[in-house]
C-alpha cells in the first residue's frame, strides 16, 4: 500500500509546513525520530516547559524511591510504561509495534535504573543522562519513556490540532496516564483520531529529533579522550610521543581507548573522578540545539521537497473577500502564518475561547522563539507575549478602529499584548498604522496590521530562507507603533 500521512488521510490540503506537528504515515510503519528529553528541557514556551517540569517530577521520584530502598514504589511506577505506538515515533519499518518498554522491557529497566551505581551514588540527574552511564538505556527507551510522562499534554495537544482542522475524534481508552498529584497512574479515555482502526497520537515537530541530543559514543571520543589527551601531555607520561623536532605530542586516540574504552561502565568510573567534563559536554549541547526543519521532515515522509509558496500566494488570491469565504481565508491562514513563522510561534490555537467563552481569539500561537523579533519582545521591547494573537479579517474593505479594539480586548499581562490583525487590503496603510499607534500609546496593546501583500512578501523572504529580513519587516512594522 502506497505510504499516506496523516494530513492525507483527513485530506487537510496541507503540506509539513502549514502543520505544527509532524505528519506521520498512518500505514507504513514508524518514522525513525525521537523525543528528546534534555531538548524539551531547553525551550522556552509554556506548553515544552510544563512538559519538562512532569519529566523532571516523575524522574527524580524514581531516583528518590530507588535511593530510599523503595522497591515496590519504583516497580509501580514502571509498571504502566507501555509502548506508545500511538504516535508512529520509533525504529520499526513495518507496522507501528514499538521498541521500546513492553511489559518486559519495564522490568529490566526499572532494575537498570535499581542496579546502577550511577544512580544510587547521585551521578546521575536527569533522565537523558542515562544515555551517558547506564548501560541497555538507549535513545529509544528514553524517548519511550519521556513519550508516556507527558502523554497527556500530547494528548491535549492532538485534540487542539483536530479542533485547529476539524478532524474528527472519538472517546477512546488511552490506557495509563501518569497523576502527578496523587503519584498514581490513572485508566484514562480521550478525545482522539483514529485512522485505519488506529488511534493517533500527534507530536509537536519543535520537540521532534533524528537522534538524541546525548551520545555516550560522543561524550567518549569528542570530551573524555580529549580530557585525557591533554592530561597525558601534561603529565609527560610514556604515550606522550616525540617528533623529529622535539614537539611533544599527546598519545593518539585509538591507544588511549585500549585502557579507556568506550563503555558506559567506564564512563561512569571516569565521570566521578572528573564531574566538569561531563558539565562541559551538557553546555555545548545546549550551544549547538537546533529544531528539525520542515524540509528533513518532508523528505522523511516522502512529501515533495518543497512547499509551495507561490501555490500558497496564488490561494490567497483565489479566496474571495465577503462572509461566505471568511472560514477559507481563516484556514488558509492557520497554515501559512505556520508556514512563516515556525520554529519561533507553534502551536496554533483556532477560535481559542477566553473570558469563559465570551469572547474569541482566530489564531493563537505560543511563542518559543530562541532569537529574533519575537524574542526580543518580551526581552527588549518589554511587551509580554508568551501567546502571540491573530485576527482573520476578509473584509473587502478596510478595517477600522472596531475590529483594533476586538483584538485589543483579547490582550492581558498573562495571555501578551501583541497580534497581528491579518486582512485582505488596506487602502490607506499611515492611517491604519497610526490608529495602531493610538492603541498602544493608550497601553492597550501593540498590533501590527498585515495585509495580502505584506503576507506575500513574508513569504518569499521565507521561501528565500531570509530569516533576518523578515525579522527587520517586523521591527520597522513595530517602529511604527512606538515612534
Amino acid at each position: 500500500m502506497p505510504s499516506q500521512t496523516f494530513a492525507q488521510f483527513y485530506n487537510l490540503g496541507k503540506h509539513q509546513y502549514e502543520l505544527d506537528f509532524v505528519d506521520v504515515p498512518i500505514n507504513n510503519g514508524d518514522l525513525p525520530l525521537f523525543i528528546d528529553p534534555y531538548a524539551i528541557s531547553k525551550r522556552n514556551d509554556r506548553w515544552s516547559v510544563d512538559c519538562h517540569n512532569k519529566i523532571v517530577s516523575f524522574f527524580q521520584r524514581a531516583l528518590d524511591c530507588i535511593r530510599k530502598g523503595e522497591q515496590d514504589k519504583v516497580h509501580y511506577m514502571f509498571s504502566q510504561l507501555k509502548e506508545p505506538n500511538e504516535t508512529r515515533f520509533g525504529l520499526s519499518h513495518e507496522r507501528p509495534r514499538g521498541r521500546g518498554i513492553g511489559d518486559e522491557q519495564a522490568d529490566d529497566l526499572s532494575h537498570a535504573l535499581t542496579e546502577s551505581t550511577a544512580v544510587r551514588t547521585g551521578l546521575i540527574v536527569d533522565l537523558e543522562d542515562c544515555e551517558l552511564l547506564i548501560d541497555g538505556i538507549g535513545r529509544d527507551k528514553i524517548s519511550d519513556l519521556t513519550t508516556n510522562i507527558i502523554k497527556a499534554n500530547l494528548i491535549s495537544y492532538t485534540a487542539d490540532q483536530c479542533e485547529l482542522f476539524n478532524i474528527p475524534t472519538h472517546d477512546l481508552p488511552v490506557g495509563f496516564v501518569w497523576n502527578f498529584e496523587t503519584n498514581q497512574w490513572d485508566s484514562v479515555s480521550a478525545p482522539l483520531p483514529v485512522c485505519n482502526d488506529r488511534k493517533v497520537i500527534l507530536v509537536p515537530k519543535a520537540i521532534a529529533r533524528f537522534d538524541s541530543e546525548f551520545s555516550y559514543t560522543e561524550y567518549h571520543q569528542h570530551f573524555v579522550l580529549n580530557f585525557l589527551q591533554a592530561e597525558s601531555l601534561n603529565a609527560g607520561d610514556s604515550l606522550v610521543r616525540t617528533l623529529k623536532n622535539g614537539e611533544k605530542r599527546p598519545p593518539t586516540k585509538k591507544s588511549l581507548k585500549e585502557n579507556h574504552p568506550a563503555t558506559k561502565s567506564y564512563l561512569y568510573t571516569f565521570t566521578k573522578e572528573h564531574p566538569e567534563v561531563l558539565q562541559k559536554y551538557k553546555r555545548s549541547k545546549a550551544e549547538k540545539l537546533k529544531d528539525i526543519t520542515n524540509e528533513e521532515l518532508a523528505v522523511l515522509a516522502e512529501q515533495e521537497q518543497k512547499y509551495d509558496f507561490d501555490g500558497a500566494k496564488a490561494k490567497l488570491d483565489a479566496i474571495p473577500t465577503g462572509d461566505t469565504s471568511a472560514d477559507d481565508y481563516h484556514s488558509h491562514m492557520i497554515g501559512v502564518m505556520t508556514a512563516i513563522f515556525y520554529p519561533h510561534l507553534i502551536h496554533p490555537h483556532k477560535e481559542h475561547r477566553i473570558h469563559n467563552g465570551r469572547k474569541r481569539i482566530d489564531i493563537v500561537h505560543e511563542n518559543a522563539a530562541k532569537d529574533g523579533f519575537f524574542l526580543t519582545l518580551p526581552q527588549n521591547k518589554n511587551v509580554p507575549s508568551a501567546y502571540i494573537f491573530s485576527e482573520c479579517k476578509n473584509y473587502s474593505e478596510d478595517p477600522a478602529n472596531h475590529e483594533l479594539d476586538q483584538l485589543s480586548g483579547r490582550f492581558s499581562i498573562n495571555r501578551g499584548k501583541f497580534g497581528f490583525l491579518l486582512c485582505r487590503k488596506i487602502e490607506n496603510k499611515d492611517l491604519f498604522f497610526q490608529r495602531c499607534k493610538d492603541t498602544a500609546q493608550d497601553d492597550r496593546g501593540f498590533i501590527i496590521p498585515l495585509d495580502d501583500e505584506d503576507i506575500k512578501l513574508l513569504l518569499d523572504l521565507k521561501k528565500q530562507k531570509k530569516e533576518r529580513e523578515i525579522n527587520s519587516f517586523l521591527g520597522e512594522c513595530f517602529k511604527k507603533l512606538v515612534s
